[in-house]
């Protein structure tokens, strides 16, 4: 068990806290970019963001929106030094009666994962085609406020739980659509060498649209660069350290972010990709009772998924 400051409790419902601060969670980086890469960064970073504008006001709803927002992801990430790596992860479903694992099918899913930064959209974004939800602080954001718009963010005013319903009636109707939805169901950011509880109630847009439900672990590595997604240092067998350097917890500020990330060398964005999960008979689950069961079922199932993939290869041996 990691130290971690204890913040008072959640003021709301909808509104966690985590135990995580910046002045106790984040590590020194492995190894330090110079002045000059982090002046070139800050300034490739810079021109994305500039581009992106005219682009994120011309897309609307065309049916190219997700693959460009998918490419303005990468090259944005890129800009900031970092890199994607994605593993598919394995889960096995066992005593579960309300949901199941699914072959891999194309199609609309709902995406849950951990909550580690600022930079966990972009990276989802980046590594499928789909819109994130995202806090509605960050759809007033300049500059950053249109990108998301643009890109087909979906927003949560996490202080207002009455809005609740009608966020998971926007994310059904996307889903409807075809279109796949990225949240975080902690509510709240965790430093990346622990996690929250998955919160259920994002879950209702995957049993109204009748989709399935992707869970994905993000982790944060850095180091030597990482070779083929093993997390292993190229040339020394080493694994690479995973990194709280891209956090964005407690009191921290966007700016002090950015600026620790575009000072870290060799960082990698991980993705581990679980298996998907539909409930069993889900017309079953059609009064509120059996609904508030299904979304919690699959709410446990997908966060103990993620739970695996942010272990190191040595627990997971012993958790088997």
């Amino acid at each position: 068990m990691s130290a971690v400051a204890h913040l008072p409790a959640a003021s709301s419902a909808w509104l966690p806290v985590s135990p995580c601060a910046p002045d106790v969670c984040l590590r020194a980086q492995a190894r330090t970019a110079g002045p000059l890469r982090r002046a070139a960064r800050l300034a490739g970073a810079a021109a994305v963001l500039l581009a992106g504008l005219p682009i994120a006001l011309a897309l609307g709803r065309t049916a190219r929106r997700g693959a460009v927002t998918t490419w303005w992801s990468r090259l944005l990430l890129r800009a900031l030094g970092i890199r994607i790596v994605t593993r598919r992860g394995f889960s096995c479903i066992g005593g579960s009666a309300r949901a199941r694992a699914v072959p891999e099918e194309d199609g609309p899913a709902l995406l849950v994962g951990n909550h580690v930064s600022w930079l966990d959209p972009l990276v989802i974004t980046a590594t499928f085609a789909c819109r994130p939800l995202a806090k509605a602080e960050v759809g007033r954001w300049p500059i950053v406020g249109t990108l998301a718009s643009g890109g087909g963010a979906l927003f949560i005013d996490r202080d207002r739980l009455s809005a609740l319903p009608g966020v998971v009636a926007d994310m059904t109707a996307a889903l409807r659509r075809g279109e796949s939805v990225a949240a975080f169901p902690e509510g709240t950011t965790w430093c990346g060498r622990e996690m929250g509880r998955f919160r259920p109630a994002v879950f209702q847009a995957a049993l109204d649209a009748g989709v399935p439900v992707r869970p994905l672990a993000l982790r944060f590595l850095e180091g030597t660069a990482v070779h083929g997604g093993t997390g292993v240092h190229e040339g020394t067998g080493e694994r690479a350290a995973l990194s709280t350097r891209p956090s964005y917890v407690g009191d921290d500020t966007l700016l002090a972010s950015v600026l620790r990330i575009v000072a870290t060398r060799d960082l990698v964005a991980e993705v581990t990709v679980f298996p998907a999960v539909r409930p069993d008979r889900p017309a079953a689950y059609g009064g509120p009772v059996h609904r508030r069961e299904a979304r919690t079922a699959l709410a446990r199932i997908a966060e103990a998924q993620v739970r695996t993939g942010l272990m190191e290869p040595e627990e997971q041996a012993v958790a088997a």
